[in-house]
């Protein structure tokens, strides 16, 4: 049976951050509710994330309420989960402005130690690894495509084939890709 997650409505961003600092300890997750931008009462995504930052947070699936009210899901950051360079932004314009909590900080100094906190940094900057590079080379229409690729594409196959858990799947999924590349496909795994 899954457990029934709570949604709640917040109206500001010092409500969400109030019901933060009580319940992040406690709370599995919630879907906050929140009014889109053309009501008096807008909590806009860029609020409701640094605020989840800020007590260890993350956000996840967004979904329509009604014509007036979306919801978006969050939850406590689970170990090992990886931190992308906006969020680290983000916690680092909260950190000079005085707004993180403990909590958050200890989300931050866990992901510096386990790795989480750089993992994703290669794939943001768009760094090819050798091995895919030289698979890439042998095949120049698949290395001319996957470079017109756009950036959401490359970081889409290199998360893949960095994501690999085994040097074999690694393997399939650097042929995977130069095949997809070679075919024009921009979707890991769709060759």
């Amino acid at each position: 049976m899954s457990r029934e997650v709570p949604e709640i409505e917040f109206h500001s961003r010092a409500e969400w951050r109030a019901w933060l600092q009580a319940n992040h300890a406690s709370s599995g997750g919630i879907w906050l509710v929140a009014y889109k931008k053309h009501h008096p009462d807008y909590l806009d995504y860029e609020h409701q994330v640094e605020e989840a930052l800020c007590f260890g947070w993350i956000d996840g699936t967004r979904r329509r309420v009604d014509d007036d009210r979306s919801m978006m899901y969050f939850s406590p950051r689970r170990p090992g989960s990886n931190w992308a360079g906006t969020n680290k932004r983000r916690v680092a314009q909260l950190e000079r402005a005085g707004l993180m909590a403990e909590a958050g900080r200890a989300k931050v100094r866990e992901a510096k130690q386990n790795g989480s906190w750089t993992v994703l940094d290669d794939i943001e900057a768009l760094v090819v690894p050798d091995d895919l590079a030289v698979a890439l080379a042998g095949v120049p229409e698949a290395a001319s495509n996957f470079e017109a690729y756009p950036r959401s594409a490359k970081m889409g196959f290199l998360w893949w084939v960095k994501s690999a858990k085994t040097a074999a799947t690694r393997e399939k999924r650097i042929s995977g890709t130069v095949r997809a590349a070679q075919q024009g496909i921009r979707v890991p795994g769709g060759a």
